[in-house]
């Protein structure tokens, strides 16, 4: 059986398909089920009032970088 990648309440970089702007910092609420054949999250970003449910391979988790702020793990 598959296991999920990342944990409720990391911190993750979204990087949405063709009808999202742009990608954005999400943190994990909750692990779901498999869903077309991939592992999906429930992902909430502290700008919107709603939660995202997202796949995989949408997501990345974040890595700090020398300054002590939060960047993208550079995930394609």
């Amino acid at each position: 059986m598959a296991q999920h990648k990342f944990k409720v309440g990391q911190d993750v970089d979204y990087t949405p398909g063709k009808n999202v702007v742009a990608a954005s910092r999400y943190r994990v609420v909750r692990r779901l089920p498999i869903e077309h054949g991939e592992l999906t999250y429930r992902i909430k970003s502290p700008i919107e009032l709603f939660e995202r449910v997202v796949r995989e391979s949408e997501i990345a988790a974040t890595t700090p970088d020398k300054s002590g702020l939060r960047v993208g793990s550079g995930r394609t």
